[in-house]
């Protein structure tokens, strides 16, 4: 089945990049039709692309997979999500003098207007969150058609370095030959597939752990209270446990399968056997020097996350929760070290059910889940549309009839010749009648004695040709 209308999006993430396509029903419900994934830890580091090059042939095998799943159909651009370690969410006010006047929506659009063109030095906005309105300082969450003589729009820009849009809009564009059809801020479309609009008003806080870094992203009273990026990923934990003499897809299987955020000191004498970095030998590691190297560093990320939580001014908070989501969430007693040390409410994440109506499982996947946010965000058509080839007139040759030659037939004209028998009669006639008037002119010179014999004989002779020469003319 060839699809005409859908959707497309790429996450690139520190370890794995994934390609997603999928459309939209008509209330915006998501279905995905199919998902692929590409290694990417050669071409990214810390959410951030530095190998162009690598990265393009990457996403250029990736929507091959893809397109082999669509039946025929091509994919002419793609949404792609950014998150890398230079994000981050800075406050911005716009504010208006009203006199005695009221609020409307030309107000709002000029306040967002002058926001639009605000360029804060060495930085690139990549987005801006809905503002939050306060009329003469007092919060308003619907402030149309109400009377103020000020009204103040307090932003939160998403920036990061010009550097991050650029790779993507014009590198990757001008090596992968295919248009990005936009650049969305991954953390906070993942928090609009994962939290409800009841926990973004009572508060709460959506922290992603990733392989390069970990995002938070936070919200008060419905509004975004503030987005930071940390530049520490389960990756690290990850390279801590190689330093015990282990090669990196080992220390990823052992962090994986015997890694716990708290040390049970229970486990202290139990041993680990593993494969040692030679890759000839296997050896044997206490458990406990696995955890002490895994607690250190989930230790350093979660003081890392609290310190952001206290900036935004949400940390003590009651009331406040965290939902945590990616495959760093999976080490073992992660929810547990987070709950301890905020004295929050802890979760895992779980995709919103009334934004996904096919695919419900691929998009809990921690793996899958920021690539599906991605393609609830998006809203052009990614399909590659090819004009069709305008028809040609049809031009009807006249039908050539073989030509038949004409057929001369020769006639050869012959004279009709008369009958034998009156050509001898004609003949006889003639002699007849010159024979007569020979003989009247022999008559004529017949000589007063009569013929000799000398004479009868030229006589002769001269008849004789006269026949001849007759039968000549005949002739």
């Amino acid at each position: 089945m060839a699809y005409t209308d859908f959707i497309a999006a790429i996450d690139l993430g520190s370890s794995h990049m994934v390609g997603m396509v999928g459309t939209k029903g008509p209330a915006g419900t998501l279905s995905i039709i199919a998902y692929e994934v590409e290694n990417s830890d050669t071409c990214i580091r810390r959410g951030c692309v530095y190998n162009i090059k690598d990265a393009a042939g990457k996403i250029v095998r990736l929507i091959r997979k893809l397109e082999n799943k669509l039946g025929g159909s091509r994919i002419g651009k793609v949404y792609i999500g950014v998150g890398g370690q230079s994000l981050r969410s800075i406050n911005h006010a716009v504010s208006r003098v009203l006199g005695s006047g009221t609020v409307t929506e030309e107000v709002l659009k000029e306040l967002d207007q002058d926001c639009w063109q605000y360029r804060p030095d060495m930085l690139d906005i990549l987005d801006i969150a809905a503002p939050a309105y306060f009329l003469d300082n007092q919060p308003e969450a619907h402030p149309v058609g109400l009377g103020c003589s000020r009204i103040e729009a307090r932003y939160k820009l998403l920036v990061g370095r010009p550097s991050l849009r650029h790779a993507v809009t014009t590198n990757m564009a001008e090596q992968t030959r295919l248009d990005v059809a936009g650049v969305i801020v991954a953390p906070l479309a993942l928090a609009d597939l994962i939290l409800t609009e009841q926990e973004k008003q009572r508060g709460c806080a959506l922290v992603d752990f990733g392989a390069g870094v970990t995002s938070v992203t936070m919200y008060k009273d419905g509004n975004l209270a503030g987005l930071y990026v940390i530049p520490l990923g389960s990756h690290l934990i990850t390279r801590d446990l190689m330093s015990l003499g282990m090669l990196e897809k080992e220390a990823e299987r052992v962090k994986r399968t015997y890694g716990n955020a708290i040390w049970e000191k229970d486990n202290e004498q139990q041993m680990v056997t593993v494969d040692l970095a030679d890759g000839q030998h296997s050896g044997e590691i206490k458990l406990s020097d696995i955890n002490m190297v895994v607690e250190a560093r989930s230790r350093e990320i979660i003081e890392n996350i609290y310190a952001r939580l206290e900036d935004a001014g949400v940390a003590r908070e009651s009331g406040y929760s965290i939902v945590i989501a990616g495959n760093g969430a999976a080490l073992k007693n992660m929810r547990e070290a987070l709950g301890e040390r905020f004295k929050m409410e802890v979760r895992y994440a779980s995709v919103r059910k009334d934004l996904i109506a096919d695919g419900e499982m691929i998009a809990n996947n921690p793996e899958y889940t920021t690539a599906a946010a991605l393609l609830l965000k998006g809203t052009e058509n990614c399909a590659l549309y090819i004009a069709p080839e305008p028809e040609r007139p049809k031009v009807v040759e006249p039908k050539i009839e073989p030509k038949e030659e004409p057929v001369v037939i020769e006639v050869e004209e012959k004279q009709e010749e008369p009958p034998v028998e009156k050509k001898v009669a004609a003949s006889a006639t003639t002699t007849k009648n010159r024979n007569s008037s020979a003989r009247k002119e022999d008559e004529k010179k017949k000589p007063k004695g009569g013929w000799g014999i000398f004479d009868l004989f030229d006589k002769a002779v001269d008849r004789a040709a006269g026949k001849v020469d007759d039968m000549l003319n005949e002739e």
